[in-house]
């Protein structure tokens, strides 16, 4: 039997706020919220759509045949984003984030990695044009992500174990076809490449040593991400959450290890180096649940239809596709997200035991193959 879970669909109809274009916050570089945060990272949902059904993301008994998706109309086009996104570098983003569902599954994703890449920061520098992908598509499109522009990618890989992995992407997919991918992005000058893992206590954290040795020898980088309670489709529960000073111990017992300091504003990852001669490359971990970053969160999320939304754990978003379609100029768009991004207070992380209290809601938070992760 479906389970009913309100399509995203509905969700944008139901859940936009309205934006004004009419108030004026002009485009200076530097744009801060309310707690001094500066804008500076836009992550891009290109599509609703992923081709695996992980558990804590996409689970299959909600996500079934009969799920219904986005429309291709109601679905930016790669002009429009690249638009706004040209609009948001002039508030100062430096960095666009390519996310999904699965990205690769938009047809001729390149044309807009092309079209991106073309793109200026507001002090005239380049954007750090990246994207995120669970690598099923990667071996045959690697070389052509490449040459459109796109620096560099993420690939996400939650096993080294076969029979843990395609539990875990619940579609029967190889983890080998993954692993070519990667190394199919790496010959063709995608990296740094990142690889994160989600850490599930009881489902995947017996892979946690295995997936270190695997690539500590690589240049890839390693990031371990806490399970976390992201939509309201996963069935999350904190006894399921494996704390990322357990994850590091583990691999601090087998490894040698040396903290890495932070080195930019914003950054999520706690990082450590392999302290071994000889050995390059760094491990991470991302503590979103037991220890908040939202203190300098400098991102942004652009939904695939052209909603706003102003944290991963958001129920509202702001609507800027009816900007783009009602005839709105690039300054009116712009004034809008300052407007916006100047309101912003949200902290969920940080307030995740009393959050729902707090914002008197209740209400549903937006998947994350919705806005990315």
């Amino acid at each position: 039997m479906t389970k009913h879970v309100v399509p995203v669909s509905e969700i944008g109809r139901v859940r936009r706020t309205p934006l004004s274009a009419g108030s004026v916050v002009p485009a200076t570089g530097v744009l801060l919220d309310r707690l001094a945060r500066p804008l500076s990272d836009l992550r891009i949902s290109v599509t609703d759509r992923c081709n695996f059904r992980c558990s804590y993301c996409m689970p299959k008994e909600v996500f079934d045949k009969d799920y219904r998706y986005l429309p291709h109309g109601a679905l930016l086009s790669f002009e429009e984003i690249t638009r706004l996104a040209r609009v948001f570098t002039r508030h100062g983003v430096r960095k666009v984030r390519l996310t999904g569902g699965e990205p690769l599954l938009r047809k001729n994703i390149e044309v807009l990695i092309e079209q991106l890449a073309a793109l200026r920061t507001h002090d005239g520098g380049p954007l750090d044009l990246t994207l995120t992908t669970n690598g099923s598509l990667l071996a045959r499109k690697a070389p052509a992500l490449k040459a459109a522009g796109l620096q560099r990618v993420t690939v996400s890989l939650d096993g080294l174990d076969d029979t843990v992995f395609r539990r875990m992407n619940d579609v029967d997919f190889p983890v080998a076809d993954v692993l070519i991918g990667i190394d199919a992005a790496l010959a063709a000058g995608l990296g740094p490449i990142k690889v994160n893992m989600v850490v599930k206590r009881g489902t995947n954290d017996a892979e946690i040593l295995p997936m270190a040795r695997h690539f500590r020898r690589t240049g890839v980088v390693l990031r371990f991400i806490e399970y976390m309670d992201v939509g309201a489709t996963n069935g999350w529960r904190m006894d399921e959450v494996l704390p990322s000073d357990e994850v590091i111990a583990r691999v601090a017992e087998a490894f040698a290890l040396a903290r890495v300091p932070v080195s930019t504003v914003g950054e999520t990852a706690e990082r450590w180096r392999w302290a071994e001669p000889g050995v390059a490359g760094e491990i991470g971990t991302i503590s979103s649940v037991t220890k908040a970053f939202c203190h300098d969160c400098n991102r942004a999320r652009l939904s695939t239809e052209g909603k706003l939304f102003l944290c991963l754990f958001a129920s509202r978003g702001h609507d800027l596709r009816a900007l783009l379609r009602g005839g709105a100029s690039d300054a009116e768009i712009a004034a809008a997200i300052g407007g916006v991004w100047q309101g912003r207070s949200d902290r969920y992380s940080e307030l995740r035991g009393r959050a729902e209290a707090e914002s008197g809601s209740g209400e549903r938070r937006i998947e994350m193959h919705y806005i990315g992760g």
